[in-house]
């Protein structure tokens, strides 16, 4: 009975208190302090939280204002927010070197395998295509001389009258000893040739890179002549022998030819002075010498022979 008397006195107080505005206020008011406080703290701690949060996104964010973490009195009388330093610029790479070896052993393993950059895969590349060009041109210029050369020794070998033969210098292809067996027996060097028992006249022929685009280089060695367009150190005074005057179609057979006709037209002959008959001809003195006839016949023209002359 006891129980059920305190049962509904219970159920009345409940009654009471939610019929009761005024009590009901009262009651909120008195117990809602505390509710009230632990909202309030609830809320501060919300709100604390919603603005470290904050804080911890601005000092992400470069060149913030909320770097500087606040003090302990916020409001009117808080601490202004001392500025953050500036980030330093970032430092220039000190090179490929200096890339390949940042990192740990994992990336400089990377970067190994990885092999060269863009960069210095296309500085290679142009290098390499750079030196190949002028190889294969040059090994190209040197199958043209060599098959020219090798047909001008065929046809010479055929030749009938041994007008000329050749001697490779030191087993070279591009080098020649051209022995000139004849020349025309009507004339005062022919004769020289007998009664000093000459049976050729000895010359030396070296065929450039770019022969037979260019002239070779002829020069006599023996024996020592005097005339005939011979000049000093055995260089040979023809147009045809210089750039100007030169022609891919000329022949060394041809070019001895001529070389036989103008000994002739120019008197050469053998010379026979004590002591000067006996001096060798020079391949220097030679190169010298035919430097500057060509230099002086581009200059003032070459003479042409008279039509008597042949």
């Amino acid at each position: 009975m006891a129980t059920l008397l305190r049962k509904i006195g219970l159920i009345r107080l409940h009654n009471r208190d939610t019929e009761d505005p005024k009590h009901h206020h009262n009651h909120r008011g008195g117990g809602g302090g505390q509710q009230s406080a632990s909202l309030r703290g609830k809320g501060g701690a919300k709100s604390g939280g919603h603005k470290q949060q904050q804080q911890q996104q601005q000092q992400q964010q470069p060149g913030g204002a909320g770097d500087a973490s606040p003090g302990p009195g916020k409001g009117k009388g808080k601490r202004a927010a001392e500025p953050a330093p500036r980030d330093k610029p970032p430092q220039p790479a000190a090179g490929a070197a200096g890339a390949a070896g940042a990192g740990g052993p994992r990336e400089r393993a990377a970067g190994a395998r990885a092999g060269p950059g863009p960069a210095a895969a296309a500085a290679a590349a142009a290098t390499a295509g750079g030196s190949l060009v002028p190889a294969a041109r040059q090994q190209h210029c040197t199958q043209v001389r060599s098959r020219r050369l090798m047909k001008e020794l065929q046809d010479i070998a055929r030749l009938s009258d041994r007008f000329i033969s050749v001697e490779l210098v030191d087993e070279s292809l591009f080098d020649w000893n051209v022995k000139l067996h004849q020349v025309d027996k009507d004339s005062v060097l022919w004769q020289d040739m007998k009664e000093t028992n000459t049976e050729f006249i000895l010359l030396n022929l070296t065929f450039p890179d770019n022969f037979p685009f260019s002239p070779p280089f002829m020069r006599v060695l023996s024996p020592r002549l005097e005339n005939g367009y011979v000049l000093d150190g055995g260089a040979i005074c023809m147009e045809l022998l210089t750039p100007r005057g030169w022609s891919s179609a000329y022949t060394v057979e041809a070019v001895m030819r001529q070389f036989a006709a103008s000994l002739v037209k120019g008197q050469g002959r053998i010379c026979r002075k004590a002591g000067k008959s006996k001096k060798s001809f020079s391949r220097k003195e030679a190169e010298a010498t035919f430097k500057s006839l060509v230099k002086t016949h581009e200059k003032y023209g070459w003479v042409t022979p008279p039509v008597s002359d042949g």
